[in-house]
C-alpha cells in the first residue's frame, strides 16, 4: 500500500492549517480549505491589504490574556483568574473567531468569516466582544487571585 501526499498550498503555514482543521466539519478537509481560501480573497479585496496580515492581526486581537478558571474551596466556588498560556490563547480564539462567524445568517460562511477577521483586526465585532467579557471577568475577580496557588 503506497502513502499519499498530502497536497499544502504554497503560501500556507502551520497557523492557517490549524485554522483550516477547526473550519473543518465532518471531516470536509477541502471544503473548509475553500471556504478560507474564499476568505482570504474576500478580505483582500475588501480591506486593499495583505491578507494573511489581517488574519494574523485579528488573531493577535481576539487571544486573551487572562481567563478564569472555577474551583471550589471550602464549600465555596471561585472564579480564579489565571494567566492564558500561548497555545490556549490561540486555540481560543479560534474557536471564539468560530462560533462568532456560525452565529451570523443569511450569507455564505466565506464571507461572514471575512467580515468577522476583518471586525476582529478593527477591534470590533463579537469575538473581541467575547475576549472582552472575558478580560472583565477576570478583572473583576482578581480578589480570589491569591487561592490560584492552591
Amino acid at each position: 500500500m503506497q502513502k499519499r501526499a498530502r497536497f499544502i498550498p504554497k503560501d500556507s503555514n502551520p497557523l492557517y492549517e490549524k485554522f483550516i482543521n477547526y473550519l473543518m466539519l465532518g471531516g470536509k478537509k477541502t471544503v473548509a480549505r475553500k471556504i478560507f481560501n474564499d476568505a482570504m480573497k474576500s478580505v483582500g479585496e475588501k480591506t486593499k491589504e495583505d491578507p494573511m496580515k489581517i488574519f494574523n492581526k485579528a488573531l493577535d486581537n481576539i487571544k486573551p490574556q487572562m481567563e478564569v478558571k472555577p474551583k471550589r474551596i471550602g464549600g465555596g466556588v471561585y472564579q480564579i483568574p489565571r494567566e492564558v498560556k500561548a497555545n490556549r490563547q490561540i486555540t481560543l480564539a479560534f474557536r471564539w473567531l468560530l462560533i462568532a462567524t456560525r452565529a451570523g445568517k443569511g450569507s455564505p460562511m466565506y464571507q461572514r468569516l471575512a467580515n468577522e477577521l476583518i471586525q476582529a483586526a478593527e477591534g470590533q465585532g463579537a469575538a473581541i466582544k467575547k475576549k472582552e467579557d472575558t478580560h472583565r471577568m477576570a478583572a473583576a475577580n482578581k480578589a480570589f487571585a491569591h487561592y490560584g496557588r492552591y
